[in-house]
């Protein structure tokens, strides 16, 4: 293949891998100017001796209430302490005499000529500011226009810390019903009662019913319950029979709930028959025999739907 078929494809490629690489590149130039900008303003910052007299000129690159920062011709800066006592005054006029201006007239981007001392702190206290009238129409000029735009830029960051905020409540939000859909097929039994029944009977007897009456209590206190109900008998009689045996003790257990507590049938699992098969005692025994012609009946809690829901879906509107 000749290179004048190569070059395009060799040109493309290039430019892909600059494209790709720009904004890396970019965002850390960016950081490191923001950091080389803030080490050179620490370093460049120079105290001025206690007690000692000084005069320079420079520009008000930084002002904070009564305390602004001048840059003067070597990059040096300093910290000018304004006070009751400073004179603030234009360059000339009548009589030389200069206009005088208020405190929050010294603007950034203005350039002043500052005389005063030093003090503990290494500030200059000024005891003169001065400057010239066209400079002072330069710095305000220069105000008005970059003031609305810094004022707009925190605006702006306080909306993007608000937005953050929201994001950052929706995404816990949206975790907490995820959390609660996948808890939706896990269940904690909050009851379990057995009750039993007599030799080839699925006929439920007072102490049962007495059983099933303190549950059906506190079933129907609850919220998104479901009732599992097991039948079982003991290892008399065939399989064929024990297994329909077992399944009417729990098809009894079901319509006593489901008519004298007006259980919903929604609320109970299928009931099912396990005959002999889930003996708990010992079937060559009376009393192990007694106690495996039960119903196993279990309420059980969705874990999902009794998490609380969160503040925001808690609120329902009102229907008119």
């Amino acid at each position: 293949m000749s290179f004048k078929r190569l070059y395009p494809l060799t040109v493309g490629c290039v430019l892909a891998v600059l494209v790709s690489v720009a904004p890396a590149v970019m965002g850390q130039a960016t950081n490191t100017q923001a950091t080389q900008a803030t080490r050179e303003r620490s370093i460049n910052m120079r105290s001025v001796p206690s007690g000692s007299k000084m005069k320079f000129r420079g520009v008000v690159i930084n002002r904070d209430a009564d305390v602004f920062t001048i840059r003067d011709a070597s990059r040096a800066d300093y910290q000018v302490l304004i006070t009751d006592n400073t004179s603030i005054k234009t360059h000339g006029g009548f009589l030389r005499s200069g206009k005088k201006y208020p405190v929050t007239d010294i603007l950034r981007g203005l350039i002043v000529e500052v005389e005063g001392r030093g003090d503990s702190q290494g500030q200059l206290v000024a005891e003169k500011i001065r400057f010239r009238e066209s400079d002072m129409r330069a710095a305000q000029t220069t105000d008005v226009r970059v003031g609305p735009v810094e004022a707009n830029m925190e605006r702006v960051a306080g909306q993007m810390d608000e937005l953050y905020a929201v994001a950052a409540e929706a995404r816990a939000e949206v975790k907490a019903v995820n959390e609660r859909v996948s808890s939706l097929d896990d269940y904690d039994v909050q009851e379990t009662v057995s009750v039993n029944f007599r030799t080839n009977s699925a006929v439920l007897s007072p102490e049962a019913k007495a059983q099933l009456d303190t549950l059906a209590t506190k079933a129907l206190a609850a919220r998104a319950y479901m009732i599992e109900v097991a039948g079982h008998t003991d290892s008399t009689g065939s399989d064929a029979k024990n297994f329909r045996l077992s399944r009417q003790r729990a098809e009894a257990v079901v319509q006593y709930l489901a008519v004298q507590h007006k259980i919903p049938l929604r609320r109970f699992v299928t009931p099912m028959g396990y005959g002999k098969t889930d003996s708990v005692a010992d079937n060559t025994t009376a009393e192990g025999r007694l106690h495996n012609r039960r119903v196993d009946v279990k309420m059980i809690i969705n874990r999902g739907l009794s998490q609380p829901a969160s503040s925001s879906s808690q609120a329902t509107p009102t229907r008119p």
